[in-house]
């Protein structure tokens, strides 16, 4: 029997300071920043008042009123990126069998905003203990149960196969997609939409992060404040943003012409099981996730071309998989270029990984590593290639993305093209 394999036909992307995928891929060749001082409410109070936030009105994007009204944020980017994900693959889902199409969705928050906006108004902004539930929203049982959000993607694309929501952290955005493709490589299906979304800009999620200073206090200067891999970062910058990818089977992608960014060729996850939120120094975890994506695609560290890091700008996850990088690669880390996308559209939680899935697939096509932005100081201690400010030209046929999640999640995805691959 002929293996299969799964590859990216299609993407979408509502990212910070770009919707849509070529307004998205603009600004990380450009090394541009999305880091503002938080809009979406009145931060004053808080620690950390930076975010990066999408500049996205719903009937602008396209959705109905009634869409509108219906869906949290998070869910809105999702359904937005599906239908720009669907048209940029070219493919006819009506050729195919509703219950062969799968959707695969990841989020770490689920409908953070719809659920805090609802229980403001319900408990009078909090001073009530006994909330009045005839006040809510007719869609309030929706914001509680976040698989609503990947029902959302499967009634717009028409699914009617493996509908899911992955929901592992900050890998969320990963996983998903490495659970779509695994549902293709093993024949449940034959076309995936897959991706993430997450929208946690609201006062419960900077609170909670606030509260073990997680976030950066850099207010006064926040195009600058995400400095991954830098010795003056202080905390990452939360985002948000989606990003929804068409997963096809290669063989039937060929077959109809259909461009492919990229082959899906290995990906792995392993647990730390040793914190909530901290990281043993040695990275052996995500080494562990690294090796084995590496032996399902079938390559070995020579062949890693870039890597796309976490590098969430703490100096916890900096150090960690800079030890990861070397203790899976071997000197071959000195060799790769390595970057952040996070140092430009910050940290968007369970939807980042899939965010950069798209960069990636993106820097497959154009070949141009995207730079870390804000990278001035280097920490001594993460002192491998990590592309500075400015992208640079690179010929190379794959990429390495990491993430690791709050649970000891740790992921590793091979993306790769094949020589001839219709650019």
């Amino acid at each position: 029997m002929t293996a299969r394999e799964a590859v990216i036909t299609g993407i979408g992307v509502v990212a910070p300071g770009a919707t849509g995928r070529d307004a998205f891929w603009e600004l990380l060749a450009a090394g541009n920043t999305a880091t503002r001082r938080i809009s979406l409410f009145d931060a004053r109070a808080f620690r950390s008042q930076v975010a990066a936030e999408c500049d996205f009105e719903p009937l602008a994007a396209g959705l109905t009123p009634q869409e509108a009204r219906r869906m949290d944020r998070a869910a809105q980017f999702a359904v937005v990126s599906a239908r720009e994900a669907l048209a940029d693959s070219g493919a006819v889902l009506a050729d195919v069998a509703p219950e062969r199409i799968g959707v695969s969705i990841g989020s770490a928050v689920g409908c953070t905003m719809g659920l805090e906006e609802e229980y403001v108004v319900l408990s009078n902004r909090g001073r009530d203990w006994v909330v009045d539930h005839t006040y809510g929203v007719p869609h309030l049982y929706g914001y509680m149960v976040p698989s609503t959000m990947a029902v959302e993607v499967a009634r717009t694309v028409g699914a009617q196969g493996p509908v899911a929501l992955i929901s592992t952290g900050c890998t969320s955005g990963l996983d998903s997609v490495s659970h779509a493709a695994r549902l293709i490589e093993e024949g449940a299906i034959d076309v995936a939409v897959a991706g993430a979304t997450d929208a946690p800009i609201s006062p419960i999620t900077v609170a909670c992060f606030d509260a073990i200073k997680a976030t950066t206090a850099r207010n006064d200067d926040p195009e600058h404040a995400s400095r991954p891999f830098d010795n003056d970062r202080d905390g990452f910058v939360l985002g948000e943003g989606s990003a929804v990818f068409v997963l096809e089977e290669l063989a039937a992608a060929r077959a109809r012409g259909a461009r492919i960014y990229a082959h899906i060729s290995g990906a792995a996850s392993r647990s730390n099981a040793y914190h909530m939120t901290g990281l043993k120094p040695d990275g052996r975890e995500m080494a562990e996730a690294i090796r084995v994506a590496m032996d399902r695609a079938r390559l070995g560290p020579d062949r890693i071309g870039y890597i796309n890091a976490h590098g969430s700008g703490t100096r916890q996850n900096d150090r960690h998989e800079t030890a990861a990088f070397k203790r899976s690669l071997g000197s071959r880390a000195y060799d790769v270029p390595v970057s952040s996308i996070k140092s430009m559209v910050g940290h968007s939680l369970g939807s980042i990984g899939s965010i950069e899935i798209a960069a990636c697939a993106l820097a497959l096509e154009h070949q141009v590593v995207p730079p870390t932005a804000n990278l001035e100081n280097p920490d001594p201690e993460c002192d491998l290639d990590y592309v500075p400010k400015t992208a640079r030209d690179h010929t190379f046929d794959t990429v390495l993305s990491v993430g690791s999640g709050f649970g000891g999640f740790q992921t590793a995805m091979i993306l790769s093209r094949e020589a001839g691959d219709a650019r």
